[in-house]
């Protein structure tokens, strides 16, 4: 009979076989009515699952980590079951758990309107207020399909010819509905309280274009109704934010379909983009970087050899020319960075070499997959790669993670979130060589004192990474940096140094990247900030302005001199109200608003403000600027209204 093992290690005996809500009301009534779901040697099930073997057992509250996956999903059902309530003949197709909610595909008649979402809710919430029981149960393969088909539900029965065969065919229903799951799910709809339907969509059956147009309705669902509350000001916030909308207003980029994923850079967003540029060169070159520049086009061969033609090919661009050769325009650049680290004798005493290039690459998106500055097909990357020995691995990297988080901090990301990928299903290179880098790197993050969590398989085809997640001003997380151990690709193209022993060795080579993409970065900036860039970073950091035309040439000469000093400034003679001009650059994001009216003439002095309203009073052009260089040596940590 089963031995429970609970996670503060204390053991409960049964002398039957027990489901997992039976222990919990053993433990306690309220643990029993709080209970979720149960997670098994790992595995995370039903209450209603039965335990007839020595387990060890969490049972899931909505305040485990596994509750909002658990919740998710039983919504995703419940949508299902309102659905197929309001509207019979939709079939139901699948629904899983996703980021911050979950979807369900239909397929039906017409258009769900935004009327349809309202009652479509409303009867989710009357079926929840209901707490009807949720029940499983398991058919075999051939049962299952007749009664999926019995009830016209013909995607179901497909479903279930994909399903592995020495997996249980299992149905889970709820009130009369019943659906195709795996599971698992709450109790009782009267677990599923915070919910909310978010839009509809269109979406191919199993995402394939061939097949036919479905209807797939998004939703979210949390714990409870502040969460739900929280994350709905969170949406608003982020679309306050967009940095599509902002870019247009900033004047700063934008987008068309006759270059789709590529961006048209205009003049204040490209000074932006440049000061990223200046900012990483500096630092990379006080790190000991040195830049280089490899071609964007190169042969078909190199990728091959490479092993980026295997496991990338499809998302690569390609011409051929006229004598039938084939190029592929690069969609990364350590292959180019490799073959410049061959180009003469290299000695173990050259090592680490640190090459880094600001280099431009193309990687094919589906079109649906596009999104602003987030996700395109060209962008440039702030790549690195670092040719050490294998004794290196963890000194060097240690230093390229001291100099990540310093970046994040000079751009306001504080909080930064670690992941540690290993090896991948599809890879190169043998176990022996990933269990050595796998083992490198995570030596090198405990010795730079970071603590990550495990994110299993996501490693890249060559090596393992580390992953570097910022969390933004209004809580959403974006992976931005990576670092990637790599004992495969320099022997797959033929690197090598002499060691001490006057040896051919093959070097191990550090993949690095900060930024990742800046085009995202950029985006990411412009939303974290609401499009208040630090001043550091504004393409204008002041406008001067006039309130007559009195002092037109005091401004002038105002402006000349801060422009003297190395600040963006510009000035703006224009006749119009003072009130309005400021307005009018507030909107725009600039810093500093600087006035000057007959009194500031006669005193040499500007009125200052900033653009958060903020009256700063008078001064002279020459303390704004002492003033401003305060600001900006301090990357805006310590600003004039400090």
């Amino acid at each position: 009979m089963p031995v429970i093992t609970l996670p503060d290690g204390s053991q409960k005996s049964f002398d039957q076989p027990v489901t997992v809500a039976t222990v919990a009301g053993s433990i306690g009534a309220g643990l029993f009515k709080a209970a979720l779901a149960g997670r098994v040697d790992g595995k995370l099930v039903d209450t209603s699952y039965l335990l007839d073997h020595d387990a060890t057992l969490e049972i899931v509250t909505d305040r485990h980590p596994a509750a909002l996956e658990v919740l998710r999903h039983s919504t995703a059902h419940l949508l299902a079951q309102a659905v197929q309530s309001l509207f019979p003949d939709a079939q139901v197709t699948i629904g899983p758990v996703i980021e911050d909610g979950f979807f369900y595909d239909f397929a039906y008649k017409r258009p769900f309107t935004p009327e349809d979402l309202v009652a479509i809710e409303a009867k989710m919430h009357e079926f929840a207020a209901a707490d009807l029981p949720v029940e499983r149960r398991v058919m075999e393969r051939e049962a299952a399909v007749e009664f999926f088909k019995g009830l016209g539900e013909h995607y179901k029965a497909e479903i279930i010819a994909s399903i592995p065969s020495n997996e249980p065919i299992s149905l889970y229903g709820q009130g009369g509905w019943v659906d195709l799951c795996r599971g698992p799910h709450v109790p009782s709809t009267g677990k599923l309280r915070a919910f909310k339907l978010m839009k509809v969509a269109g979406a191919y059956w199993r995402g394939d274009s061939r097949n036919e147009m479905l209807q797939r309705i998004y939703g979210t669902a949390w714990i409870n109704d502040k969460d739900l509350k929280d994350y709905l000001h969170r949406l608003e916030e982020a679309e306050k934010r967009d940095h599509r909308r902002l870019g247009r207003e900033l004047d700063f980029f934008h987008m068309q379909e006759e270059a789709p994923g590529a961006v048209f850079w205009h003049p204040k967003g490209w000074q932006v983009f440049q000061a990223l540029i200046g900012y990483m060169r500096a630092k990379q070159k006080a790190a000991g970087y040195e830049e280089v520049n490899a071609p964007e086009m190169m042969d078909r061969s190199l990728w091959e050899a490479s092993g980026h033609w295997e496991k990338f090919g499809e998302n690569m661009y390609t011409t051929q020319t006229p004598d039938e050769r084939v190029y592929a325009i690069k969609p990364m650049n350590c292959p180019g960075h490799v073959q410049i680290f061959k180009q003469g004798l290299r000695s173990h005493h050259d090592l680490p070499i640190r090459f880094a290039e600001f280099g431009k690459v193309h990687r094919y998106e589906p079109s649906g997959a596009l999104h602003g500055l987030m996700r395109v097909r060209a962008f440039t990357q702030d790549d690195a790669h670092v040719f050490i020995t294998e004794e290196q691995i963890t000194d060097e990297s240690v230093k390229i993670i001291q100099l990540l988080l310093d970046i994040y901090r000079d751009f306001g990301f504080d909080d930064v979130q670690v992941k540690f990928s290993d090896r991948p299903p599809k890879r190169v290179g043998d176990d022996e060589i990933w269990t050595r880098s796998e083992q490198a790197l995570q030596d090198a993050a405990r010795a730079a004192g970071l603590d990550f969590t495990l994110n299993p398989g996501e490693g890249a085809f060559y090596g393992p990474k580390l992953e570097f997640v910022l969390r933004d001003a209004i809580g959403r997380d974006w992976q931005c940096g990576t670092l990637q151990v790599d004992l495969n690709l320099p022997g797959r193209l033929g690197a090598t140094y002499i060691d001490e022993h006057s040896q051919r060795r093959v070097p191990v080579m550090l993949h690095r990247a900060i930024f990742g993409s800046l085009e995202r970065f950029l985006g990411i900036l412009i939303e974290h900030h609401a499009g208040r860039l630090p001043t550091w970073l504004s393409p204008v950091q002041a406008v001067v302005m006039n309130i007559t035309d009195r002092q037109d040439a005091y401004v002038k000469q105002v402006c000349d001199f801060l422009k003297n000093q190395g600040l963006s400034v510009s000035a703006d003679l224009r006749n119009e109200k003072v009130g309005f001009k400021i307005r009018a650059h507030t909107l725009q994001r600039v810093p500093y608003l600087l006035v000057a009216g007959d009194k500031e003439v006669a005193a040499n002095l500007v009125s200052v403000r900033t653009r958060s309203g903020k009256d700063l009073g008078t001064m002279t052009p020459q303390t704004f600027v002492e003033r401003l260089r305060i600001e900006l040596e301090s990357r805006g940590r310590q600003t004039l209204e400090d």
